[in-house]
């Protein structure tokens, strides 16, 4: 509740009524490229995925590799997960229950697979 909390304030700040606020806010939260896309689908949907595609968040606080950690899904396919040095904000906030949207922001043939997919993670109010 902390980003919600947050958000909304700065939409009164701008002169967003509250109500306006839940149903127009929606704040960046954080760019990221997607890690482990080498271990995942993304070879065999990369025709398919498209800038702007909406990408599902899933937190897996058993990961045995990351308690922190954030499954990245297209269309129920894992293509990854948000970097580990950058997934404490994402993973609290969905913990505390805070409503996150991610969307595919760039996409790229690159031999690195950190280059290939980056997504944005947004706190929608």
């Amino acid at each position: 509740m902390r980003f919600a909390r947050l958000a909304l304030a700065l939409g009164l700040l701008l002169g967003i009524s509250a109500s306006a606020a839940a149903e127009t806010v929606k704040i960046l939260v954080q760019s990221s490229p997607l890690a482990g896309s080498q271990f995942y689908a993304v070879a065999e949907v990369w025709p398919q995925i498209r800038l702007g595609d909406r990408l599902t968040l899933i937190r897996e606080p058993e990961n045995r590799h990351d308690r922190k950690a954030v499954r990245v899904e297209w269309q129920g396919r894992q293509l990854g997960y948000v970097p580990r040095a950058e997934n404490r904000a994402v993973a609290r906030a969905l913990d505390d229950g805070e409503k996150l949207e991610a969307r595919v922001s760039r996409l790229r043939e690159d031999p690195d697979p950190w280059r290939r997919v980056e997504f944005e993670v947004f706190l929608i109010l």
